[in-house]
């Protein structure tokens, strides 16, 4: 049976971010995710959980500046310093919200320095940051991100994922699989998905081209929910999507779809 959280950094925009988890309950869903909860004191989010039983199933690593463009600093060269400490703030967060997995952004590839180069830092400053998580018993996770949404990011193919997690090869990182990203940069999705799944930790949906609700796009989800029932993946699947209006009125796709 597919489990599905909102992510709440997308979906419940109408409300500010706190009162999301109180929007998502009532929706029906028992866990949440989002990007970043650094904007917030860690207790004041424990108790949106705790109030509204909700588990936290995911979020990121600090990424360093977003709004400068910044998207990770794990493969980024000169920023190890502030890649530790990223770490470290994100594992405090994670002990707090009871949250056993955080996504660590590689970043934007710098012009000039080769990709092997970029992956290489990548593998290594997950090395050292996964040491850190497994004493926090948290799993850190990495995502293909496509270059249509996100253009030069370090990590944009599940094949790229798969040798990274490989390289660093302690059992600490897991893969992050997003379909929407999957279906643009690679297609072939419910394949990929089943090749995968012994490193997938966690899923996140949306549909292709406009990152909207399952059904408002190409995506064949009847069959990619089948699918994974049927490979017996027992994680969470995030609802990464921007709603194409009101988030509970675009929650019809759950009862098609049986979810």
């Amino acid at each position: 049976m597919v489990q599905l959280a909102a992510n709440l950094s997308m979906m419940f925009a109408e409300v500010p971010f706190l009162d999301r988890f109180e929007r998502a309950a009532k929706a029906g869903f028992g866990a949440v995710e989002y990007l970043f909860p650094y904007e917030f004191p860690a207790p004041d989010i424990a108790s949106r959980l705790r109030e509204n039983g909700l588990r936290q199933v995911l979020f990121n690593a600090p990424p360093g500046n977003w709004a400068a463009g910044e998207r990770g600093l794990a493969a980024v060269p000169g920023r190890a310093a502030e890649f530790r400490e990223g770490v470290s703030r994100a594992l405090d967060y994670a002990a707090a919200l009871a949250c056993d997995q955080v996504h660590v952004m590689a970043g934007i590839l710098p012009p000039g320095i080769p990709w092997l180069t970029a992956a290489s830092l990548y593998a290594a400053n997950l090395a050292w940051a996964a040491e850190q998580a497994e004493g926090a018993g948290v799993k850190l996770l990495i995502e293909p991100i496509n270059h249509r949404d996100m253009p030069g990011y370090v990590l944009h193919t599940t094949r790229q994922a798969a040798d990274i997690i490989a390289a660093v090869g302690n059992g600490g990182i897991g893969l992050q699989f997003d379909l929407y990203h999957c279906q643009i940069t690679e297609g072939d999705v419910s394949r990929h998905m089943a090749e995968l799944l012994p490193l997938i930790a966690h899923m996140q949906i949306a549909d292709v081209p406009d990152r909207h609700e399952p059904g408002s796009g190409e995506i064949g989800w009847e069959y990619v929910f089948r699918r994974m029932d049927a490979l017996g993946y027992n994680g969470f699947v995030g609802c990464e999507y921007r709603p194409a209006g009101q988030t509970e009125a675009g929650l019809a796709w759950r009862k098609r779809y049986g979810v």
